[in-house]
């Protein structure tokens, strides 16, 4: 396994410090807009996103108003610096082996993150979690286990107590960006779409929830990204434990990911669950989490140990499924794992 240096490690948290306390927003893609209304003048906020604009009013031409814009133009221009020091940042940490993702990839992050996805409870997940994961951890995987063209965004329906009151419209800012995504019909066409595609090429995004009681497959209507999302079975295990991380694109774009040790324990689990005709999968599934669980024990053996704990507390198909995988593991990391972790408490 390949470790970043000191150096490019210290720049990482250096990045994910500077997005997670800008000083100032940087007023990308938002402008003022002037409109003469039955002969008076009267002042908007317009926020372009992709393709769409949409214009917030502020008020009439008043004094108050016009100090209320210049204010706000100043702080735009104040974090402009702080802007270009990120990007700095960032073709640093990619010159220093930083795992990054393709333009059209950093266009659509960069999207969800505007948008206010992550901020509204949206979680990235999948393989493009584990790439973070590298960044975050200060290792550099082998490319073939991020190689990925699907992009998860997973949410519960059930917003947690002291989540922000946020609501942002997930398909229509999908759909009207210059991205050019098409709706990918469900199975039953009767059903709404939980997946987008963009026209011509493989990169595509589905919506994911937790499946909670009876198994359904029946889109669950998302109300903080008021769309459809694909139930999923346990996929609350990784959503209870959300953190921020950075994506090293542009001037660094701010999600929301698993913690490593849960997102390791569930796939094991997943790798448990999938059927025959995805075998490809559950290799790359043991794969991470076994790169995970090396590195955690190595370096944050305290995450698996709570990861575990949280584990133990979910449905007894869970654990039975979770100590499957643990088969699927090298007898050195299974070792390491169960008398680090696994039997702390027992368990």
């Amino acid at each position: 396994m390949e470790y970043l240096s000191e150096s490019t490690r210290l720049l990482y948290t250096q990045l994910l410090s500077q997005c997670l306390h800008g000083a100032a927003p940087s007023g990308r893609g938002l402008s003022f807009a002037a409109k003469r209304i039955k002969g008076g003048k009267h002042w908007y906020l317009q926020l372009n996103v992709g393709s769409r604009k949409t214009q917030h009013y502020l008020g009439p031409d008043t004094n108050e108003v016009r100090a209320l814009i210049e204010k706000e133009r100043s702080l735009w221009a104040s974090a402009a610096p702080d802007l270009h020091a990120r990007e700095n940042l960032v073709s640093m940490l990619v010159s220093g082996g930083a795992h990054t993702v393709s333009a059209v990839e950093a266009r659509l992050f960069e999207l969800l993150e505007r948008t206010g996805v992550f901020l509204a409870g949206g979680v990235l997940v999948g393989s493009h979690a584990f790439a973070a994961y590298g960044n975050m951890l200060g290792v550099k995987w082998p490319s073939e286990t991020t190689r990925t063209q699907d992009v998860d965004i997973a949410a519960a329906y059930r917003l947690l107590i002291g989540m922000p009151d946020r609501q942002v419209n997930l398909r229509q800012a999908i759909m009207e960006s210059e991205l050019g995504f098409i709706e990918v019909p469900a199975l039953d066409r009767k059903s709404p779409s939980t997946r987008f595609r963009i026209k011509g090429k493989q990169l595509s995004v589905d919506i994911l929830t937790p499946m909670l009681g009876r198994t359904s497959s029946k889109p669950v209507h998302l109300a903080s990204l008021d769309t459809y999302a694909e139930p999923v079975r346990f996929l609350d295990y990784l959503l209870d434990d959300a953190q921020p991380a950075v994506l090293v694109a542009r001037a660094g774009i701010l999600v929301d990911i698993p913690a490593p040790a849960r997102y390791a324990l569930h796939k094991l689990v997943t790798s448990e669950r999938r059927i025959a005709a995805f075998q490809t999968k559950t290799k790359k599934d043991v794969y991470q989490a076994e790169q995970l669980i090396s590195v955690l024990l190595r370096d944050r053996p305290g995450d698996l140990r709570r990861a575990w704990r949280a584990a133990a507390e979910q449905p007894g198909k869970f654990m039975q499924q979770l100590r499957a995988g643990l088969a699927r593991l090298s007898k050195e990391t299974r070792s390491a794992l169960l008398t680090g972790a696994a039997k702390k408490r027992g368990k």
